[in-house]
C-alpha cells in the first residue's frame, strides 16, 4: 500500500554520511516535531536526479526556508558512501540532507519501491515529494514511471 496524505511517516532506520562515516537515523526522531521537505529518486549520480532533481532544491533552498521549511532532505536507495560522495558532487553543504535507504527499508514500508532489476538497476525508489509535518504526510507528489513533471522543487515551493 502506498503512503497517502495524512498518514504517519512510518519509524524505521536510514543512515546519512557523517566526518565519522555513516550514521544512523531514526525517522521518528528525524520529522519529530520540524516540517521536512523530503524528495526520493531513483538513484544517486543518474541524470535526471543529477542535472534536474536535487539541483532543484538546492538552488531553491532559501525559498523553502523562508516558507517554514525546517529541513530539506533528499532520499535514495543507496547507501551513505553513494549519497555522501553525490552529496560532494553537487555541491549541497547543509541546504540538503541526504539520506541513504540502502536496504529500501523505508521505501518498502512506505510502497514507493519500483523494479528496475530489468534494467540492471535492482530495486529503487519512485520519484516523489512530499511535505511532512510533525512526522504526518500534508503534501504528496508522486511522479509516473519516468517522468520528472511534479516532484520539483518549484511544485513543492508552490503548495507552501
Amino acid at each position: 500500500m502506498t503512503i497517502k496524505v495524512g498518514d504517519r511517516i512510518p519509524d524505521v532506520t536510514l543512515y546519512v554520511m557523517s566526518e565519522e562515516g555513516p550514521q544512523t537515523v531514526k525517522t521518528g526522531e528525524l520529522f519529530k516535531g520540524k516540517k521536512v521537505a523530503l524528495f526520493a529518486l531513483p538513484g544517486a549520480f543518474t541524470p535526471t536526479c543529477s542535472a534536474k532533481h536535487l539541483p532543484g532544491f538546492i538552488e531553491r533552498h532559501a525559498e523553502l526556508k523562508n516558507k517554514g521549511i525546517d529541513l530539506i532532505a533528499c532520499l535514495s536507495v543507496n547507501d551513505a558512501f553513494v549519497m555522501g560522495a553525490w552529496g560532494k558532487q553537487q555541491n549541497v553543504g547543509d541546504k540538503v540532507m541526504m539520506l541513504a535507504d540502502g536496504s529500501a527499508e523505508f521505501t518498502k514500508a512506505i510502497g514507493m519501491e519500483f523494479d528496475l532489476s530489468a534494467r540492471g538497476l535492482g530495486l529503487r525508489s519512485q520519484r516523489y515529494s512530499m511535505l511532512i509535518e510533525d512526522g504526518v504526510v500534508k503534501t504528496l507528489n508522486l511522479e509516473k514511471p519516468g517522468a520528472f513533471e511534479v516532484s520539483d522543487a518549484n511544485t513543492l515551493l508552490s503548495q507552501l
